[in-house]
């Protein structure tokens, strides 16, 4: 009988069973339990390394980002904004800005003007023309506001844009002006100052009492209006050359001083003196002082000395239908039997200013101008009781009067060479001024007799009212007449400013005698022209207009 082997418990563990039992069974069993397990846990590795490897590979393609923590910005105080008042600027302004440390003079190389591209000669040829070795004022500094072209050909942009900073600069090179002119105009701004008064004024007589150099400079002459008349020349020589009571420059105290005593002249009504030869150049100078800073301070007083002008311009007696139908200026009161053209010229700058400025009615009384400028250049260009015909093309002459009647149609003129009452000079200006462009027959035949007449020769001679009008006038005709102009005037003015000398040091002589010189009234008027003459390259902007001649 057979004897089969005992059921075992599968759960029994084999190392409990008799060694004669378990070890057969142990061994195969093993083998191919190990076996399985070692597949299972190859294939098991397999898989975590194959994972493994391809993190890698991942976070070697994808470099970690760091993440970098910045400070916040810091927190900008908001400056309180300037108030536009002519208060006075405090004590550290002033020790900057208005100080005896803006006399000394540094080098002339440093400003670093571009030569001189349109004088007919080499300077070489000149006694002295470079003018004063010293530095000019070359910050970027002026007025902020009003743009506004005055020229031939102008419309309405641009008329204060070129005097401060670069456009300084670059105006200077760009129509014949030069470090000897540049350096003269500062030189004369410096005397000026020197010489303004305590309550901000340029009076013709006690103006040297203000200067602390000697010798002392002679005095002038104390006629009508001469006080008022010489504050705004100087305020214009400054305003000229972009320096306004604002914005910080070297002369900004002197400007502010010279505006209030402006301010302080003018009467309730708004006139500055009594005639209309000082009220508009003193007007003139707040129109401007107004255009290039919009201080709101100066508006009021400015409307108030505009509608002076305008009221006091004659009614033209052929037009009373119309609502504003006028004239020129007399002295006072506006007569049309006397339409004065030394008068009215200054009041045609004074109104182009006033338009610049964004002031009241102005164009209204530069509309009825044009009809004074047609009118009384036809009548003195007639030919008759040796008048000059007129002429029939841009290459002839023609001329235009002192006064003229539009009742008559008679006019005041001296035809020739630094004549009195030969006033193309004037006519010219205002031709300009209302809008004739170069080419105009009234434009080029009114330059060619200037250049022709009142060309200044020599300083015994030189006739500043007519040199300041000209210089004016041909700046903006350009072209060859401008060229010629500058040539001849520009060194002849630089080379006869004294140098030197105490108190006369920057200033230009008055010469007895010579009517229309300023002789009468003294030494800061024929400073202040000489001063304007060579600041033209950048106090009006020159407007292109058809060919130039």
């Amino acid at each position: 009988m057979s004897t089969k082997p005992p059921v075992t418990d599968p759960d029994q563990d084999l190392a409990e069973l008799p060694e004669d039992q378990g070890a057969p069974e142990r061994t195969g069993q093993g083998w191919l339990g190990w076996l399985i397990s070692g597949t299972v846990h190859g294939a098991v590795l397999a898989i975590f390394g194959f994972a493994v490897w391809q993190t890698v590979v991942v976070e070697e393609e994808t470099p970690p980002v760091r993440i970098a923590t910045l400070p916040p910005p810091p927190v900008e105080v908001e400056k309180p904004k300037e108030q536009r008042t002519l208060d006075k600027p405090t004590d550290a302004v002033l020790t900057t800005v208005d100080s005896p440390v803006a006399d000394v003079p540094n080098p002339i190389a440093n400003l670093d003007l571009p030569v001189d591209v349109t004088s007919s000669e080499d300077e070489s040829d000149s006694p002295d023309p470079k003018g004063r070795e010293e530095a000019v004022a070359n910050s970027e500094m002026g007025g902020m506001g009003a743009f506004m072209a005055i020229g031939a050909g102008g419309g309405s942009a641009g008329m204060y844009g070129k005097r401060s900073g670069g456009g300084r600069k670059r105006a200077v090179g760009q129509y014949g002006g030069s470090r000897g002119s540049e350096s003269a105009v500062e030189a004369g701004l410096r005397w000026l100052r020197r010489h303004q008064g305590p309550d901000g004024s340029w009076d013709p007589v006690t103006y040297p009492n203000n200067c602390q150099e000697n010798p002392k400079c002679e005095p002038g002459e104390n006629m009508g209006g001469a006080r008022e008349a010489l504050t705004g020349y100087a305020l214009l020589c400054f305003l000229g050359a972009g320096y306004d009571h604002k914005v910080q420059n070297p002369y900004r105290a002197t400007v502010r001083r010279g505006i209030e005593a402006l301010l302080a002249m003018q009467k309730a009504n708004g006139v500055i003196g009594n005639r209309n030869y000082e009220h508009p150049v003193a007007a003139m100078a707040l129109f401007e002082a107004y255009g290039m800073t919009q201080d709101p301070e100066l508006r009021e007083p400015s409307e108030r000395a505009l509608q002076i002008i305008l009221d006091r311009q004659a009614v033209d007696p052929q037009a009373r239908d119309s609502a504003y139908a006028r004239l020129a200026w007399d002295y006072v009161a506006g007569k049309p039997e006397r339409n004065d053209s030394s008068v009215s010229g200054w009041n045609v700058m004074a109104l182009k200013s006033a338009v610049g400025a964004g002031l009241g009615e102005a164009q209204k009384g530069l509309d009825g101008a044009k009809v004074w400028l047609d009118r009384a250049w036809k009548a003195t260009n007639d030919g008759r009781e040796g008048r000059l015909p007129m002429p029939t093309d841009p290459y002839g002459e023609s001329t235009f009067p002192y006064t003229w009647n539009a009742l008559t149609n008679a006019v005041k003129v001296d035809v020739g060479s630094n004549k009195n009452h030969d006033l193309a000079c004037v006519g010219m200006v205002c031709a300009v001024f209302l809008g004739r462009d170069a080419g105009d027959l009234m434009l080029e035949t009114l330059a060619n007799h200037a250049m022709k007449h009142q060309k200044p020769i020599s300083w015994e001679t030189y006739n500043s009212y007519y040199t300041y009008y000209n210089t004016l006038g041909m700046f903006q005709v350009g072209g060859d007449k401008w060229k010629t102009w500058n040539g001849a005037v520009r060194d002849f003015i630089v080379n006869a400013q004294r140098k030197g000398d105490g108190c006369f040091d920057g200033s230009w002589d008055p010469h007895r005698g010579v009517q229309w010189h300023g002789s009468e009234v003294g030494r800061v008027l024929s400073t202040c022209y000489a001063i304007l003459n060579l600041e033209v390259y950048y106090r009006y902007d020159q407007v292109a207009g058809p060919r130039r001649r």
